[in-house]
């Protein structure tokens, strides 16, 4: 079957703002569209479609924070690039350590749009072709211990590191260290990703019967 060609796609509630990316965007040779929220944007939603997402940071109803957090819990891959105001790098700093791409800061040059639009959409080629071989995620899976398996499971369902310690009766630091030897064992870069990576193959209860006892830390 055929790929399908990457879209860029803009979600901002300003009019304006939504018809010159887009505008641009297509000026410079690329598919695009837009909507003018965050829930808009969900409601059709196809999380096969490579490309990458331009979103304005500060939004009515849904922000564009909140977005990023439901496409996490999702285990959505497209690549997110926030547009942010002067005011909000701090917004954008959480939004980089969630896992977005890239932000880019009101005023920006048209040049400047399109180097980080290619390399998001790049990105999002590369980790795409990286997950095609299921085979390869259930080996990796099926490397981890069954106390990893624990850790992978509450991880993927959102739980923080506080929550997981004390459903395994575990430290803090126990949890972080099985946490970053699931990321490794499963070849991650981001929590979306080994989400994705669960949701692809079923995972993670296929160790569930596994004696958890052996790996009491």
């Amino acid at each position: 079957m055929k790929e399908r060609a990457p879209i860029v796609t803009v979600i901002d509630d300003d009019a304006a703002a939504r018809s010159s990316l887009r505008l641009l965007l297509k000026s410079l040779g690329l598919a695009a569209n837009a909507y003018d929220s965050a829930a808009s944007f969900l409601a059709s939603y196809d999380p096969q479609q490579p490309g990458c997402l331009l979103v304005d940071i500060r939004m009515p109803g849904m922000s564009g924070l909140e977005l990023q957090q439901v496409l996490n819990q999702r285990g959505t891959l497209t690549p997110i690039i926030f547009i942010t105001g002067h005011g909000d790098v701090p917004m954008a700093v959480e939004a980089m350590q969630q896992g977005a791409f890239d932000f880019l800061q009101k005023p920006f040059r048209d040049q400047e749009l399109l180097d980080r639009v290619q390399r998001a959409i790049e990105k999002d080629r590369s980790v795409r072709e990286q997950l095609r071989g299921n085979e390869a995620i259930r080996r990796r899976l099926e490397s981890l211990t069954a106390r990893e398996h624990d850790v992978l499971e509450l991880v993927a369902a959102g739980a923080p590191n506080k929550i997981i310690a004390h459903k395994l009766g575990i430290s803090q630091r126990t949890v972080e260290i099985h946490r970053a030897r699931v990321m490794e064992k499963m070849n991650a870069d981001s929590l979306a990703q080994l989400v994705h990576m669960t949701l692809l193959t079923g995972a993670p209860h296929q160790k569930a019967e596994a004696p958890s006892q052996q790996h009491p830390a």
